[in-house]
């Protein structure tokens, strides 16, 4: 974060993941410090290499907007990764509910005899490797990962819960075939045999059960 007596700017660093043939971006925040509006333009060193949106605009007291700068596809690596373009924001207060297109186009000019603050911002380059930095590819690339694991996982989950009902089902039929049995028979060592079955049952149908409700819904 870096900041003047009207903006705040986070980052207070372009960086960029590069990879060659690719657009990649980075996002600034540009926070207007002031109860004033404020009307601001960025510049850079190099424009025929970035595209910036928007370039020009007008803040609302307290208000923050987002700029998007946008990184051409390029064809070369720079040497050792290095980059010496720059960035330049420039920021002046403006008459109250000023629009952007309302601006002069002397607004950042010096001789405007407007007040104006100058920040300047450095660029970086991030390897492919590293998790800072985004590309929209990558991006895109990362959605579709995680939709397709959290598919097989709901799956996985579907199927599991499935065999847990057809299992407690089973038993239950089970357990009552044997009520039945012992209802139709009198035997004293039957009953004993019967009541240790029925508690073992009884013991799988609650851990089974216990298994069902702890899985979380898939609805």
């Amino acid at each position: 974060m870096t900041a003047t007596s009207l903006i705040t700017i986070t980052p207070d660093e372009l960086r960029f993941q590069f990879e060659l043939e690719k657009q990649t971006f980075c996002d600034l925040k540009v926070s207007n410090n002031t109860q004033d509006y404020v009307a601001f333009k960025v510049k850079t060193t190099s424009p025929k290499k970035y595209f910036v949106r928007p370039n020009t605009g007008v803040i609302h007291p307290w208000d923050s907007c987002i700029i998007r700068v946008t990184l051409q596809a390029q064809h070369e690596y720079p040497p050792d990764m290095q980059c010496k373009d720059k960035f330049l924001l420039q920021s002046t207060k403006v008459s109250p509910n000023t629009d952007v297109d309302d601006l002069p186009q002397d607004t950042f000019t010096k001789d405007s005899g407007n007040s104006i603050e100058d920040l300047k911002l450095r660029v970086s380059y991030i390897s492919p490797t590293s998790p800072e930095g985004g590309s929209e590819d990558d991006a895109k690339n990362s959605t579709q990962k995680l939709d397709s694991s959290s598919s097989q996982a709901v799956q996985a989950l579907k199927e599991e819960r499935e065999t847990i009902l057809r299992q407690t089902r089973q038993l239950q039929q089970e357990l009552d075939m044997l009520k039945r049995r012992r209802n139709q028979r009198g035997d004293p060592g039957f009953s004993f045999t019967f009541a240790l079955f029925v508690g073992l049952l009884g013991f799988l149908l609650g851990f089974l059960l216990k298994i069902l409700s702890s899985s979380p819904s898939t609805e």
